[in-house]
């Protein structure tokens, strides 16, 4: 079972396990856009904010931060009998080497994690707020999703659009490539005729000069 919620702004969705069992089916089939939260060295629920695509953590408004950041808070069995706790987060997925960000062993038991690049992971305080946790859990649904089939139509969402900017590019590259050629051959024409009629204008004025030769010539005679 996952349990989802909306936002306070409603323009996003976040999205936990019930248990450390399922926070490993989480962890397996996460989406590129996804970005993860826990309570730093607490045990806690692993809550995922799922970002629109193209979208960093820079990105993420501060209320959606307040938000992830006070759910995952409430769902620690230590952190939340406290005042305030640091929360770490990062994405599933750095997109730019294309790695999942988060990390496990064989030796570490469900639920425990690690990072492949902890330069990725981000540290915030937080401090309780029950008033945010009860308007997110207002929003709160359960559900049964099939996150293998689910984190497979992503991808294949991703590859068909980057085939489709792939297929779009090469035909702007044509496009740009037949224009290039277009002016060259355009220049090249005009390069021409002015060469031909540089050559006809002389040729013109030779003959002009030639009969105005025989004219002089007749009269003089």
């Amino acid at each position: 079972m996952v349990y989802y919620f909306k936002t306070r702004c409603g323009q996003y969705t976040i999205y936990m396990g019930k248990d450390k069992y399922e926070n490993e089916d989480l962890i397996k089939y996460g989406h590129p856009e996804d970005c993860w939260f826990h309570v730093d060295d607490l045990s806690s629920a692993h809550v995922y904010l799922r970002l629109k695509p193209g979208q960093t953590m820079d990105d993420i408004p501060e209320d959606c931060l307040t938000d992830c950041c006070s759910l995952v808070k409430a769902n620690s069995i230590q952190g939340c009998k406290k005042s305030e706790v640091y929360i770490v987060y990062t994405r599933w997925k750095i997109i730019y080497c294309h790695m999942q960000n988060l990390k496990k062993t064989a030796s570490m038991v469900d639920g425990q994690v690690g990072y492949h690049r902890p330069e990725n992971v981000r540290r915030c305080k937080i401090a309780k707020n029950n008033t945010i946790v009860r308007q997110l859990e207002k929003t709160k649904r359960e559900l049964h999703p099939d996150l293998a089939k689910e984190q497979q139509d992503r991808l294949n969402e991703i590859q068909k659009h980057k085939k489709a900017q792939r297929i779009l590019e090469e035909k702007q590259k044509k496009m740009e490539a037949l224009e290039r050629k277009k002016e060259q051959e355009a220049r090249s024409y005009d390069r021409i005729m002015g060469e031909d009629m540089m050559t006809s204008n002389s040729e013109m004025n030779g003959t002009a000069d030639a009969t105005a030769a025989e004219d002089y010539e007749d009269d003089f005679m």
